[in-house]
């Protein structure tokens, strides 16, 4: 239990630390190299010179150390090579590792998980949501199921009647007469007055009658 607590921090730990190690070894190479360039290089320079100055065996002296710079150089850089390449490979193997830990870690919450919920229990909710949903619908219809005088009311024969009072409705206004439109007044032209109307003779009946009221007045 200790092991796997430790473990993988520890394992961690080693390999960033290898890294840094190697990092550190690195530099000190490529140092190195370049102080040997620079070597090599003063020996070309030497060698010049005392070829002018026509001492051949110094000149070639200076060769041969150039020579040994260059295979030193050389060798510190195939050292190079190899410590990218396991820095490289331990970089790859640090991340596989902390792949494989959180695929790890990932199932191991998976399986909590599915051990927290049992099946069994799924089963008894979802029949328990199920059941509570069909005493709803039961309660829903028989809150909305007509009680009283109007259960007793038969819904064709109250969509009959109104498709009666319907029909009726539209045979009215078909039989309606369309209504005329006032007639538009006269214009009379200015300056005219409109002719007065002449009052009509009273016949004799209307004098007889209008005598009759007087006296009955008296």
């Amino acid at each position: 239990m200790l092991g796997r607590l430790f473990g993988k921090p520890k394992q961690e730990a080693n390999a960033l630390t290898t890294l840094d190690k190697l990092n550190e070894t690195l530099e000190m190479l490529e140092k190195k190299e370049k102080v040997l360039v620079k070597k090599a290089s003063a020996e070309v320079e030497k060698a010049k010179e005392f070829s002018k100055a026509r001492n051949k065996r110094a000149a070639i002296q200076c060769l041969k150390r150039k020579r040994l710079y260059e295979q030193q150089i050389e060798q510190l850089g195939n050292f190079q090579l190899r410590i990218h390449d396991q820095m490289i490979m331990l970089e790859g193997a640090k991340a596989t590792t902390e792949t494989v830990d959180a695929l790890r870690t990932g199932a191991a919450v998976m399986k909590a998980m599915q051990k927290a919920t049992n099946i069994d229990d799924v089963d008894k909710t979802m029949d328990e949501i199920n059941e509570q949903t069909e005493n709803m619908k039961q309660i829903q219809e028989a809150l909305s199921t007509p009680i009283g005088a109007s259960a007793d009311f038969d819904e064709d024969e109250l969509e009959a009647e109104l498709e009666e009072l319907e029909g009726a409705e539209l045979e009215e206004q078909l039989l309606q007469p369309a209504t005329t439109a006032p007639a538009a007044p006269v214009q009379v032209p200015a300056g005219r007055q409109p002719a007065r109307s002449v009052p009509q003779k009273r016949t004799a009946e209307e004098d007889e009658l209008a005598a009759l009221q007087a006296e009955m007045a008296l």
